[in-house]
């Protein structure tokens, strides 16, 4: 008699079952509500000098003027084994929001390989460089004031790091880095560089990552990560606990993330592989506080069309959004369209 119930229960529910599954996936992957704007690339932006081009584009951010702040790797390309020479020239870029003219560069000599770039409230840059396996804060102009790691040396400790891929300020100074592409953890660290704690290693389990790749805080210090490989969004509060995920049914890697601190919306950029070859590219996903899809384009809204695959994203306080490309050697602007 039990066994006829379950039968008859698997009969009816599971179909049930795997139309909700179906209809959140797809909600994921078309929902673009009512109201929320639409964005259209801005062919103009940026405006660079005549004869000037920009290389591997890995990261940017946005300091409080809106000047949009660039992290690249000058005439270098991402190589198996890195070199062991810094780059000669500049590296970092500082860009007019509006027009997109360059304001101001520097960081020559200083890097070998760049990878993650933040900007904090108090106009402080911090960057990473995968190939120094160091963290690097500098004022606005550049100069430094504090770096961490050992040059050239990974490790798995409270002092080294084995290639970190991002860095995220909370409001008392203190600071997260998802370290990274060798570690697979989260390490918390004082306002003076003090190590706190960490959390995570490698595995597709809550509160375990494969390749953290960026990470960014919400108004109220809430963690977030972009698990790449795991193609998911990871939540946790400012202790490392966890909270929630959101998992990409659409694509094979997610990422990056950046945080809208006006309203607590979180923008997020995925890729789409097949088959380890063919490059599909990139969609922009917006998302509220708890992680629910508003709106997305790109790859999903461009059927049969080859989208670029995007490194890192950004939000101004106008609500662009500004992507990087490191294999397209560029950056992008997508602004609000006056067509809802």
């Amino acid at each position: 008699m039990t066994a006829i119930i379950t039968k008859i229960y698997l009969i009816i529910f599971l179909p049930i079952l795997f139309i909700q599954c179906n209809n959140k996936a797809d909600a994921d992957k078309n929902n673009s509500n009512i109201g929320l704007p639409k964005y259209e690339l801005d062919e103009d932006w940026p405006l660079l000098a005549e004869g000037f081009a920009l290389s591997a584009v890995s990261a940017v951010d946005i300091d409080t003027s809106q000047n949009i702040f660039l992290f690249q790797r000058t005439n270098r390309d991402w190589t198996q084994q890195f070199p062991d020479s810094l780059i000669s020239a500049n590296t970092i870029f500082m860009l007019d929001n509006n027009t997109g003219t360059m304001l101001n560069s520097w960081g020559a000599n200083m890097f070998i390989m760049p990878h993650g770039l933040a900007v904090d409230k108090d106009n402080n840059i911090w960057v990473t460089d995968v190939g120094l396996q160091q963290i690097f804060k500098f004022n606005h102009d550049g100069k430094l004031l504090m770096k961490l790691g050992v040059p050239k040396t990974s490790g798995n400790d409270s002092l080294h790091f084995n290639l970190p891929t991002d860095v995220a300020e909370a409001y008392d100074g203190s600071f997260y880095v998802s370290d990274g592409y060798g570690n697979s953890r989260v390490v918390k660290f004082s306002r003076k560089g003090k190590y706190l704690f960490e959390w995570g290693n490698k595995g597709d389990s809550s509160g375990e990552f494969n390749t953290p790749h960026s990470i960014d805080l919400d108004s109220q210090g809430n963690v977030y990560v972009a698990d790449r490989e795991n193609n998911r969004i990871q939540k946790f509060d400012a202790d490392g606990v966890f909270i929630q995920e959101w998992k990409n049914n659409t694509a094979t890697q997610l990422y990056a993330i950046s945080i809208d601190k006006s309203n607590n919306n979180l923008f997020a950029i995925d890729n789409l592989t097949v088959n380890d070859t063919l490059i599909k590219g990139a969609d922009i996903i917006q998302f509220d506080s708890n992680l629910n899809v508003l709106t997305r384009f790109g790859r999903s809204d461009s059927p049969g069309v080859r989208v670029p695959r995007y490194h890192d994203i950004v939000v101004d306080n106008s609500g662009n959004i500004y992507v990087t490309e490191t294999s397209g050697k560029r950056i992008r602007k997508f602004r609000k369209s006056s067509n809802k």
